[in-house]
This record gives structure tokens, sequence and C-alpha cells, in this order.
């Protein structure tokens, strides 16, 4: 077992830029298991996390939240362990000193799907409200669709070059993730 004095200090290791000169997120960490901290563009520590593939949690908190994904830093572990990621995580929180980026809301953003229901228009509450059951998905799905193509476009805007699908049978809740 790791002892605290094993454990990496977030401050030691170095930033690496969250989509590399291509445009992507370094295939390096795919399938690896570690954790991993993400910055924004002042290099201000955002969120800590930690994953059995780290290369798909980067992807789906660059969709989330995408103007917050600049910088990253990360731990890789050879074997899984989840009281060790979480040690490491939990040392990296209180190496930070702002214990707000573990607050439930904050991890919310990082973690669940988008809910493209809280960026519906007053005109599209009121249809939602006079619509049968059939409307209600049409209307979720169209609002899905408009959120996806802001997130999309402000992907691209930051450089991204990666393929980005969304799961299409979520939009028809209202919610955006990654398939």
């Amino acid at each position: 077992m790791i002892t605290e004095t094993q454990l990496p200090s977030l401050n030691a290791l170095d930033y690496l830029p969250y989509l590399d000169e291509n445009g992507v997120i370094t295939e390096d960490l795919q399938k690896k298991i570690g954790v991993y901290a993400i910055f924004n563009e002042n290099k201000k520590l955002k969120f800590i996390g930690y994953s059995r593939d780290i290369y798909a949690s980067l992807k789906q908190h660059l969709v989330r939240q995408t103007q917050q994904c600049h910088w990253l830093k990360v731990e890789i572990i050879t074997r899984p362990s989840r009281t060790i990621l979480e040690e490491i995580k939990t040392n990296w929180t209180e190496e930070n000193g702002d214990l707000s980026i573990d607050n439930q809301e904050n991890q919310n953003l990082w973690t669940q799907a988008i809910d493209a229901k809280v960026c519906m228009t007053e005109e599209d509450k009121e249809t939602y409200k006079n619509s049968d059951e059939l409307g209600k998905i049409k209307l979720l799905k169209t609002v899905s669709r408009r959120v996806q193509a802001d997130i999309e476009e402000t992907l691209k805007q930051r450089g991204n070059r990666m393929k980005i699908r969304f799961n299409p049978k979520l939009k028809e809740q209202g919610l955006l993730d990654l398939k």
C-alpha cells in the first residue's frame, strides 16, 4: 500500500495542454488508470477526478465544461486501487486549499449529463407545457440539438479536432452526453 509520503504532489507535476497541437487529447491516456486535475486557461484548478480510462473521462469533461479545460496534470497508476485513487484525489484537493472544487454542485457540472432543458426559452417552455408526450419529446430533442450545436461551435473555436458523438437517446429527455 502507498503511504502518504509516496503520494504524488499536485504541485510537483507538470502542466500538460488539454488539447495538443493537433487539437486532440493525447491518446497516451487511453485506457490508463489514474488521477487528473483540470485547470482553466489561467492555470486555476477547477476539477480533480480519477478514472479507469482517463482519455474517455477527459473527453466527457471537455464537452461538459469546454471553457474550463485548458491544462491538466495527470498521475497514472499501474494497478487499479480505488483507495489509492481516492487518497491522491483527497491530497490534491487539500494541497490546493480550495475545497469548493470537491462540493457536490461543482462535481455535478463535471460528471453529470448536460441538462439542455435549462436553456429552454420562454416560448419553448410554453410549447412544452401545452404539448402532448410526443410533442414534448420533439421539443426536448430540438432544444438538445440547439445546445449541442453551441457546444460543437465552442469546441471548434477551441481548436478541437476530435470526433464528438452525443447519445441520441438522451436527447429525448433533454440531456446531452457522449456516446
